[in-house]
Parts: structure tokens; sequence; C-alpha cells
């Protein structure tokens, strides 16, 4: 290939990215305008596949996690299991005292007096049924919020701070808002450990987290709400309840899977919302399916 097939070739390419970035343009705008008259704060990060384009609103608003950062937990508990340090079929031990009540815990609702499980089982009820007992239980194997937070920060990550447990953030409502990041940042973690270009984990903790996040049963009126039937969505979603008619968070993050199994990388945070519960996963829905509708045409048009 000569030098002038090469040039051409670049710049076929770049006038392909500034084209798909003016169109990823145009959704970020009609994101905009939907949420416009929306008493919330709401935060968008989207990408398309590998390197396509990026849709940012709000996206870089320090807001609370709350059961989201079950997935940054899961990440950095399979990253110790790659290490030799646990076992996802270890057994692990689950005493009645450690079976805070008044949290939400269908675990604890199962095994009131306590039982032995699979720390795999553990992660499970963790991240699908969002189970607040089985997260303090990883985190205590972990060594504690602080050491979750410290495996970010020696990555790099910055937008995160992950300081208290669910016993904790549950019992206090301002406690909630030590754990914080952006959507921005949930949507760059969720790119990186879905590829795994870097081999972060082996291939069979990837393989187990992301068919965990697909087995999701929470919110589920969020970002699958409004999407076609037997769409495959692998996410984590996040609740605060609501304090003096303020809801600090309604989130749903994850991977939406476009009918050619390409992956949109996409995080919707809702926070300090004057809005009714349906209203704000309605808000993460439609958000949800206008980026599922936008990217499924263009795909179509790039054929």
């Amino acid at each position: 290939m000569n030098f002038c097939k090469i040039l051409i070739l670049c710049f076929l390419s770049s006038l392909s990215l500034s084209f798909g970035h003016a169109q990823s343009k145009s959704l970020e705008n009609d994101i905009k305008t939907f949420i416009h008259d929306k008493k919330a704060i709401v935060a968008v990060a989207i990408k398309n596949g590998r390197e396509g384009d990026i849709v940012h609103v709000h996206a870089d608003e320090k807001l609370p996690m709350q059961s989201v950062f079950k997935f940054h937990i899961a990440v950095a508990m399979l990253t110790e299991i790659d290490k030799g340090n646990f076992k996802l079929q270890q057994p692990i031990v689950i005493k009645k005292e450690d079976l805070t009540p008044d949290i939400w815990s269908p675990l604890r609702d199962a095994y009131p007096q306590g039982t032995t499980m699979p720390l795999s089982t553990v992660i499970t009820y963790m991240v699908s049924q969002s189970d607040n007992v089985a997260c303090d239980i990883v985190l205590k194997l972990l060594g504690g919020p602080e050491v979750v937070d410290q495996f970010y920060k020696e990555k790099g990550v910055k937008d995160l701070s992950i300081k208290i447990n669910e016993k904790t953030m549950q019992r206090n409502w301002e406690a909630q808002f030590k754990n914080w990041t952006t959507a921005e940042e949930c949507t760059d973690l969720l790119k990186t450990y879905f590829y795994n270009d870097k081999k972060e984990l082996s291939a069979e903790s990837h393989q187990f987290l992301w068919t965990v996040m697909k087995g999701t049963e929470t919110g589920l009126k969020r970002l699958k709400g409004n999407l076609p039937a037997n769409t495959a969505v692998a996410h984590k979603t996040g609740y605060s309840g609501t304090k003096d008619g303020i809801t600090e968070a309604v989130h749903d993050i994850g991977v939406i899977y476009l009918p050619n199994n390409d992956p949109i990388f996409i995080s919707v945070l809702v926070s300090k919302s004057r809005e009714d519960l349906a209203t704000n996963e309605e808000i993460i829905a439609r958000i949800a399916h206008m980026a599922y509708d936008f990217y499924t045409q263009m795909h179509k048009k790039t054929k």
C-alpha cells in the first residue's frame, strides 16, 4: 500500500469518526431536551462499543452511589480470587450475627439462622439481588470498604469514593454521600472490565461477572424498562429511598446489547430528585431506549 493510499484511508477514518461524534451530539441534545423539565439531576454517560463515540450529560457530577458500588466490590473480590487469595467455590460461613436486620437482604430472609454457601453464591446475591448483607460479608472478607477504595486508587481511578458499608449507609441518610462516583467513571469501568484488554480479570472471573450482571433482578423498570423484549442487559442498580421529598439515588449502570450483539455502555444516575419513583425509573428507561434506538439505526446505516 503506497503512501497516498494510507493518507486517504486515514482521512476517511477521521471523517467517519467526526461523523459519528456529530451524530452522538444529536443523541446528547435529545437527552438534554427530554430531561430539562425534570426535577432532578440526571447524569448520563454513554459509550458505543470499543472505539465508539461518547454522550455526556452532567457526567462529571459527583453523586452518591448506593448499591451501584456492588459492581465495584465484585470486581475487587474477583481480582483477589484471581490472585489465589479466595476461590469462587470456597465455602463461606454466615453466622446469625452477620445478618443485619432492617436492611434489604433476600439472603437473610432465606437463611434467618445463618448458613454456609460458596463465595460465588454470596457474590451472586450481592449483585443480582442487590443483597446488603451479602455485600457487607464480601466487604468484610476483603478487609473493609477502605481496601476496595484503595484498590481503585492504585489503578488511577479518581472519581470514586468507597468509605462505608451497607450497614452504615442504610442507617444514616447523610452517610451515603461518603460513597460517591460519576456517571462517566461508571461507564469507563464498565467498558474496562467488559473488554478486559489488559486481562484485569481471568477468563473465568470475567465470564462469571458478566453472567451475574445479566442476571440482575432489581430495577427492571430502569435500563430494561422500555427495551424490546429479550434484549440482553448486564447491569447494576442503586436506590436511596426518599427523605423529606428528595430521592438521592435512583441509578442503573450497565451494558445494553444491540440486535447485532454489539455493546453500548451506559450509566444513568438520577439524584436530588423531587419526582416519584415511577418517574425516576421512567427517566432511565426512556434514556436507555433512546440510546438503543439511536445506535441500532447507526449500525444499520454503517453496514
